[in-house]
């Protein structure tokens, strides 16, 4: 992936912007269907289908689409694969991307599915990881915040159970690790904790989230947990010199500005992943990687 970041040239060798732009899907149409709001994980996939050549059929406010006409997804997504050749979907519902999956002919990627799964986020963690440590095996990495509503460390929980790693849940009570992503790990090399500092100073990794405060019914019990944890830079001294904090974005309260310019501040650079990543994505699936 590190290639498609700094290799890939157009056929005349032009570049756009900081990044190579490439003819590899030149003729592909991208259909990016986003039921629910997103910057980053829209944003890249976009980004990367232009910048391997392909053109993107956008549809970002499904209030302007017939699903404001009472649409199901499998007519919404029925009607796209007739013009596209790749979807991506994100969608409140869990589970969404299995529905629209069985009525496609055309491959779709999941962007994300409520409180279910992020799957392209965690290969790009997993890209990151490796990227700023240089492995992913033999580490301990501390998942923190909302893991009942995450769908990006449910995701990257069950990646990371492929190697040698050992992870710490750490969480409100009320929004631990669900039991479904528990019995899916093959090891139960794992902690729960209820406090950063119990992990800080074994931890090579501090995955951080946010709280979700959209996926609560009650707001009086999302105004109890805001502010559970809080990454600053006098927390951070109980922490290893060599070590990354991670976040998937967008953070809230939990991680403090004034530590973004700690070198160990990497979700920045996390974020810019996402671009590498779903172009290698992108051309894998559609078969001209």
């Amino acid at each position: 992936m590190r290639g498609l970041r700094y290799s890939l040239t157009s056929s005349d060798g032009s570049l756009t912007g900081r990044h190579p732009l490439q003819d590899l899907l030149k003729g592909f149409v991208l259909a990016s269907i986003f039921y629910e709001p997103s910057t980053r994980t829209s944003s890249s996939f976009e980004a990367a289908m232009y910048r391997l050549g392909g053109k993107v059929v956008s549809i970002s406010d499904v209030k302007s689409s017939s699903v404001s006409k009472g649409e199901t997804l499998e007519d919404t997504v029925r009607t796209l694969q007739s013009y596209c050749d790749i979807l991506v979907l994100r969608h409140p519902e869990v589970g969404a991307a299995i529905k629209a999956a069985k009525v496609l002919k055309i491959p779709l990627l999941n962007a994300g599915d409520g409180a279910g799964e992020h799957p392209t986020q965690a290969l790009l963690d997993a890209y990151t990881i490796r990227s700023e440590l240089g492995r992913l095996g033999n580490l301990r990495v501390a998942l923190a915040g909302d893991l009942r509503h995450g769908r990006t460390v449910h995701s990257l929980a069950r990646l990371l159970d492929l190697f040698e790693v050992r992870m710490d849940f750490v969480s409100p009570d009320t929004l631990s690790m669900p039991e479904s992503v528990l019995n899916d790990l093959i090891s139960d090399d794992y902690e729960i904790h209820r406090t950063l500092e119990t992990v800080l100073d074994k931890a090579d990794v501090i995955y951080m989230t946010r709280i979700q405060k959209e996926r609560f019914d009650d707001l009086k019990h999302y105004e109890e947990v805001q502010n559970s944890f809080c990454i600053s830079p006098e927390l951070m001294n109980l922490a290893k010199p060599k070590m990354i904090v991670m976040h998937p974005l967008p953070r809230v309260t939990e991680i403090d500005p004034r530590f973004d310019a700690d070198p160990r501040a990497a979700y920045f650079r996390q974020m810019e992943n996402g671009l590498f990543v779903r172009m290698a994505l992108l051309a894998m699936t559609l078969g001209k990687a």
